[in-house]
């Protein structure tokens, strides 16, 4: 009854399982956890079974194939919401029906089901809905149709609307076991001489299985480091700020580069206080700025303050500068 292809999570998707046969999913959900571990694909494992030939989600149908690789906006039982643009964020336009399907998320989620189906809206980086967007939703939210259920999927639940919050059931992931991450990793081409960075660096997640992402999050790494060890800002700079061709968002970018420095800080923490540091391979180098007088709380303090208030930077320069003068000793 569960897709083989899927790593992880069992006891999760096994209650969810359990509580759709049962009749008592809750309609709305928030699946919170790290980013990259899996919330997403399990989230889509509940519409997939409907649609599975063998209603398993085997992994091996038509019907389950539509669900791997870059899966479609709307499928018959499946409507998936996701960030747009520059800025990255999920506009009221496509919940009220100017664009992305006809009528918009809640009319969509209104409509009478296809036969031996329920409908699914997936909304995936739900902490990028904008306020006119989330307040839209409350009330669908608050009183789903029967047959629908929302499926809200983020790693930052501080930064979703506490009405949001209140209103949706909470479904909480860990990262996975390092061997059932690299297991997967293994899978996708990477090498045994990788694995202890591979490792390290994904903690637990599948955030770098693009050999791409995790060169670029290894460089960031290298990058903060390197400011930490007192180089000059535009000597460092470069692997910090977001690309112009990239895919995410610039605020993603610049939320995925802040979030490298606080596993560095929490490193550079855990060997103040004689433990050894998960990124085991740079210690040589986390431990050296352990030793020095770099401050903690300061970086810390601000780089929550701008992942909470992303949205209103408009300019990531200025922000990563900023952020790289608390590191100053």
């Amino acid at each position: 009854m569960f897709d083989p292809s899927l790593a992880g999570h069992r006891a999760v998707r096994e209650r969810l399982l359990e509580r759709l046969e049962t009749g008592t999913l809750a309609g709305s959900l928030l699946f919170t956890g790290p980013d990259g571990v899996g919330k997403r694909r399990v989230a889509m494992e509940l519409p997939q079974r409907e649609l599975c030939f063998r209603r398993t989600a085997c992994g091996q149908c038509e019907g389950c194939r539509m669900f791997q690789g870059e899966v479609p906006a709307e499928l018959p039982n499946f409507l998936r919401v996701a960030p747009e643009g520059k800025a990255g964020l999920i506009r009221i336009t496509a919940i009220r029906g100017d664009d992305l399907v006809e009528g918009g998320v809640i009319q969509w989620a209104h409509r009478t089901p296809p036969p031996g189906c329920r409908r699914w809206v997936l909304v995936e980086d739900a902490h990028r809905l904008n306020e006119a967007s989330a307040n839209m939703l409350l009330k669908t939210l608050e009183e789903p149709p029967r047959w629908t259920h929302f499926l809200l999927v983020t790693h930052r639940p501080e930064a979703v609307l506490p009405t949001i919050r209140s209103r949706c059931e909470r479904i909480g992931f860990q990262p996975l076991a390092p061997g059932e991450a690299w297991a997967v990793a293994r899978r996708e081409g990477w090498e045994e001489d990788r694995r202890e960075e591979w490792t390290a660096l994904s903690a637990g997640t599948f955030r770098y299985l693009e050999p791409e992402a995790f060169q670029r999050a290894s460089d960031q790494l290298e990058a903060w480091i390197a400011l930490g060890e007192r180089s000059a800002f535009a000597d460092a700079c470069a692997p910090l700020l977001p690309g112009k061709d990239a895919d995410a968002s610039q605020n993603e970018q610049v939320a995925r580069c802040l979030e490298i420095l606080l596993l560095l800080l929490a490193d550079v923490c855990r060997c103040r206080e004689g433990r050894p540091p998960s990124l085991a391979p740079w210690a040589p180098r986390i431990q050296r700025l352990a030793a020095s007088p770099m401050p903690l709380d300061r970086p810390q303090a601000r780089v929550f303050d701008a992942l909470r208030n992303l949205m209103r930077n408009p300019s990531p320069d200025s922000l990563l500068r900023e952020i790289a003068m608390t590191l100053g000793w």
